[in-house]
């Protein structure tokens, strides 16, 4: 399989960034992989990567200071070398009715429930890189 050339992951909770990290290195999906803890982190980081935007961002929904949903309303301001042709994904364990509704008018293409797992990255290529993992 062809690589994507970065994932972002930005998730406040460590663990999850290192298990997610870990899990995309293993199944060697992107040639970098990328970490934010808030939304902020992620926007200046985007900042610094430009014209080098991730090809995936997978996003928390609920984070401390800036949330998922408010990264996306910034992130849609931002110059389009910047954004570049990102996919971003959200991850979330619950999704409350008035992030729901939000969500739908922003531009995400897809909520993957957490924890992230082989089987949802494999789904994730495909649909949206027209890629598939290779066998073990």
């Amino acid at each position: 399989m062809q690589k994507l050339p970065s994932v972002l992951l930005i998730d406040d909770d460590q663990t999850n960034n290192f298990l997610n990290e870990l899990l995309i290195k293993k199944l060697d999906v992107a040639e970098r992989v990328l970490i934010a803890e808030n939304g902020t982190e992620a926007l200046d980081l985007l900042a610094r990567q430009a014209p080098d935007a991730p090809a995936l961002i997978l996003l928390d929904v609920n984070m401390p200071g800036m949330s998922g949903i408010q990264f996306l309303e910034a992130y849609q301001q931002l110059p389009a070398d910047q954004r570049g042709a990102t996919v971003v994904v959200m991850l979330t364990t619950t999704m409350d009715a008035r992030d729901l509704g939000r969500l739908d008018e922003l531009s995400i293409a897809g909520l993957v429930s957490k924890p992230l797992t082989k089987e949802k990255v494999d789904n994730l290529l495909q649909l949206h890189f027209q890629r598939q993992l290779g066998g073990e």
